[in-house]
């Protein structure tokens, strides 16, 4: 690795650390030094964002002339918080402001008339949605016949007919790949409610927008990196950086309700990683509206004082564990049904199935589930006593979902959503041939290659290498997740230095020693039990490693997780 190497020495990094950044395409000295020092003034100017400065110009309006301002967003958490950063910012800069998010059995994703006709008839002069509203033709149309502004901030696929964008009618359409050459199409609803917020501060303030509402943009960044890392969008350029300093933010956010959740998911004081927010924190927010109603969730992010934050945590706590049991239960349905249908053979190369008695709330995770499973693209949809089936779907790389049911769309009531995730209505009657269709498309675009996971190795290395100042300089590179996966290293003929034991409640993990050239470091394997009966005391392996730190009774050491092992 003599690039590497050179990299290394000038800017002193391991050549471990130098080898992934040009592995990743940033090879510059100066390109090296932003990436492992994220930094605010990175981000895009807001008026770079299509659509915004109008937006804008017409939300400062609204806050002069004192004009009530509803927020309409989504009810997972990207749009919870991306409702919630528009909610702090515009109530800071003193405008009238209240917020709507549907119900997601009752009403449904995104905009519906009905809503919009209330929030009309309730007074609002200037609906914002968030998160949602690209394909709200028919909604936007209401708010038109009512004389009621509407701006649109979306980041998911539009409609389009005859190879011509359908778009509703509002004053502006604010979304990264809509018109002009944003250079993060990747922003999620809450980064791009991040960044209207900045947008409606400098129209307001003026281009550095002052020091109290910078402030208050900088406390932001802690529900902009909640919606980036829960909605799965890439974590590169700006995206990596909200994320990056809104993790530093969420464990001293003034948000009440952000404490709460942190102290029911017991991490207050801990240093928080996309892996607590995306496994621990999204979960509890996310069961609002997958087993209710998520207003209880924006409540707990927006006007919550310090009991009611934390009754609403102690809530959202038992609804997560209720939602949990439903999804173990809906996943065994589903595995069944995948198997009687033999989509779970070779020749399949995509899943959609549906039943009645599914929780419309828990599909879309039992989706990503079974892609983890089998690595198909995966729609699941769940048929109401009426005859009617709400769909959620998950993707692998390169297949392209929102596009699959855009092929499908003339069987649909609905559909939207993006590339890796999207939803869908759609009438009983027509599963089967919407089924056909489905994998008829996912056989015609994906190639076999595309069905295998593979692990992407950074480099080659030796357990010698595994010391505190390489997990340390490794974690520099995070936060990690979708489009900046986590190092993964490959160690070549170590030995198994004690024979390997189960561990777990169930014997599940794989706990193992490792030698090589005198160094001895522990290993665990999860869900790789089975690899006890495999390997012996003395086997030469190769292994793929994550390295890593473990506390335990206030001692810390260096240990590995391992992702794959090779006999032979």
């Amino acid at each position: 690795m003599p690039e590497a190497a050179a990299l290394a020495d000038r800017i002193r990094v391991s050549p471990i650390v130098a080898q992934i950044l040009l592995n990743r395409g940033i090879t510059s000295d100066a390109e090296c030094l932003s990436f492992l020092k994220p930094s605010l003034k990175l981000l895009h100017e807001p008026a770079t964002l299509p659509g915004l400065t109008t937006a804008a110009a017409r939300i400062a309006k609204a806050v002069r002339d004192g004009e009530s301002i509803a927020i309409y967003g989504d009810y997972d958490v990207d749009g919870i918080t991306a409702s919630s950063i528009l909610y702090h910012a515009l109530t800071g800069l003193g405008a009238k402001v209240r917020t709507y998010i549907p119900h997601r059995i009752e009403e449904g994703y995104g905009l519906n008339p009905e809503a919009i006709a209330k929030l009309c008839d309730e007074g609002a002069g200037l609906i914002v949605t968030v998160d949602c509203g690209v394909t709200a033709i028919a909604p936007a149309a209401v708010a038109a016949e009512r004389g009621v502004d509407l701006i649109v901030t979306d980041h998911h696929e539009w409609k389009v007919k005859d190879g011509v964008a359908e778009l509703p009618v509002a004053v502006a359409i604010v979304h990264p790949r809509l018109g002009g050459d944003y250079p993060n199409p990747y922003l999620c609803g809450a980064g791009v409610a991040f960044k209207l917020a900045w947008g409606v501060g400098q129209a307001i303030h003026g281009a550095r927008v002052g020091e109290h509402f910078k402030q208050l943009l900088v406390e932001m960044t802690a529900l902009a990196a909640l919606g980036t890392i829960a909605d799965v969008v890439p974590l590169v350029g700006e995206n990596r950086i909200l994320a990056s300093f809104g993790l530093q933010c969420l464990p001293q956010s003034k948000i009440l309700g952000i404490a709460a959740l942190l102290e029911s998911a017991n991490l207050r004081g801990e240093k928080l990683d996309a892996f607590h927010v995306g496994f621990l924190l999204a979960p509890r927010l996310n069961a609002a509206g997958r087993m209710g109603h998520a207003g209880l969730a924006l409540e707990l992010l927006t006007t919550a004082g310090e009991e009611r934050a934390a009754e609403i945590a102690a809530y959202l706590e038992a609804q997560n564990r209720e939602r949990q049991a439903t999804e173990r239960q809906t996943l065994t349905e589903v595995t069944e049904e995948i198997a009687r249908l033999g989509d779970d053979a070779e020749g399949c190369h995509g899943i959609l199935v549906g039943r009645r008695g599914w929780h419309p709330g828990v599909i879309g995770i039992v989706a990503s589930r079974v892609v983890d499973r089998l690595h198909r693209p995966t729609v699941l949809v769940a048929v109401n006593e009426e005859g009617v089936g709400s769909g959620s779907g998950r993707s692998i790389a390169g297949f392209h979902l929102a596009a699959a049911l855009g092929v499908c769309g003339d069987l649909l009531v609905s559909h939207g959503g993006h590339e890796m995730a999207a939803g869908l209505k759609v009438k009983e009657g027509r599963l089967p041939e919407l089924r056909e269709r489905f994998q008829a498309h996912a056989r015609a675009t994906i190639g076999a290659e595309m069905l295998t996971p593979e692990l992407k190795l950074e480099c080659e290395t030796g357990l010698g290498m595994m010391t505190a100042q390489l997990v340390n300089e490794l974690g520099r590179l995070g936060p990690f997740g979708h489009g900046n996966r986590k190092p993964l290293l490959a160690c070549r003929a170590v030995e198994v230095a004690a024979a390997p034991r189960r561990v777990g409640k169930t014997g599940d993990h794989l706990q193992i020693s490792l030698r090589q050239g005198g160094k001895v470091i522990k290993g665990i394997a999860f869900n790789r039990g089975d690899l006890a009966d495999v390997l012996r005391e003395g086997q030469r392996i190769d292994v793929a490693v994550e390295p890593s730190f473990n506390e335990w009774n206030g001692r810390v050491s260096v240990e590995v997780q391992i992702r794959d092992v090779r006999v032979g």
